[in-house]
């Protein structure tokens, strides 16, 4: 068993480390991972289980934050391999039949949806935990409290063990020494939403937050805060723009803005793209200008 509270998995997405993370934890009830990253990521899954003297079939629970591709493609997989998944229940059904995700997907990503996702097939029902706000799980001496927290998307858990919050895409990026940025995907976001669940964040009594892009924070508060200007930011930024008909320039515009403003000069050009990895500007386009429209600002 490895000697850490829970080990770190780098599933070295499109080749690049720091991208998509996933988290082993140790019990005596079998191997929890938190997160199954996408299916296109599985060799690199199988490589850092196989490092630890560890298969597929020792991960006999899967815990998701949510069912975006980059966190859930793969809980399928493990699930054939014997694992119980834990979800959120507005994405239970969709693991059940990822039909309509997978061609939602698709629609976006196109020619590129393989090599960038991968497959992801049913899960059997009786395979599936549909975890209600604070459901808690005792796996031997390992407890995990499940706190819904939707902005990011209204499927979206963190889980709490200890003074640890395995908070998936509501914590927001953060990698290495870069900036904190909010991914906001459609069709979901929601900044009030995403703000609500920061407060719950904050007054939760945890220490560290742990990214599924990337790594440990242990500066919670000043984290959060810069989360929260952050989603402010690039919200007032499409504020400011008011006209909404033109994606392609709406596009090159915010991606001027995070290349030339929001990611700092320092930043090199490595770095820059684990950002744009983890998180493409392009998909905040259209998930905040859907948002917008929503509330009425056309």
């Amino acid at each position: 068993m490895p000697s850490k509270t829970y080990h770190l998995l780098d599933l070295n997405f499109q080749g690049i480390p720091e991208v998509i993370g996933a988290y082993l934890i140790p019990t005596e009830e079998g191997y929890i991972l938190i997160e199954s990253g996408p299916h296109s990521c599985w060799s690199s899954l199988v490589s850092e289980l196989e490092k630890l003297g560890l298969h597929p079939s020792d991960i006999k629970h899967v815990f998701l934050t949510h069912i975006h591709l980059d966190h859930a493609g793969a809980a399928w997989a493990l699930a054939e391999a014997g694992a119980q998944v834990y979800v959120h229940p507005a994405g239970r059904d969709h693991l059940i039949d990822p039909s309509k995700l997978m061609a939602s997907a698709t629609r976006i990503y196109g020619d590129a949806m393989h090599s960038l996702w991968g497959e992801m097939h049913p899960i059997n029902p009786e395979q599936i935990y549909a975890v209600e706000d604070q459901a808690t799980y005792t796996l031997g001496s390992v407890k995990l409290q499940a706190h819904h927290t939707p902005g990011h998307a209204v499927h979206h858990i963190a889980w709490q063990m200890d003074d640890l919050l395995f908070c998936g895409d509501v914590g927001g990026i953060h990698i290495s020494n870069g900036v904190v940025s909010p991914p906001c995907p459609p069709p979901e976001f929601n900044r009030e939403d995403w703000l609500a669940s920061i407060e719950i964040i904050r007054n939760l009594p945890v220490t560290t937050l742990v990214l599924t892009h990337f790594g440990e924070v242990t500066e919670k508060n000043t984290h959060l805060n810069t989360l929260e200007l952050a989603l402010h930011q690039w919200v007032a930024f499409f504020e400011g723009l008011r006209d909404f008909s033109d994606q392609s320039e709406l596009t090159t515009s915010f991606l001027n803005y995070i290349h030339q403003s929001f990611y700092p000069p320092e930043m090199d050009a490595t770095l820059r793209e684990k950002y744009d990895r983890a998180n493409p500007p392009w998909m905040s386009v259209a998930g905040i200008t859907r948002y917008l429209r929503k509330k009425g600002m056309q």
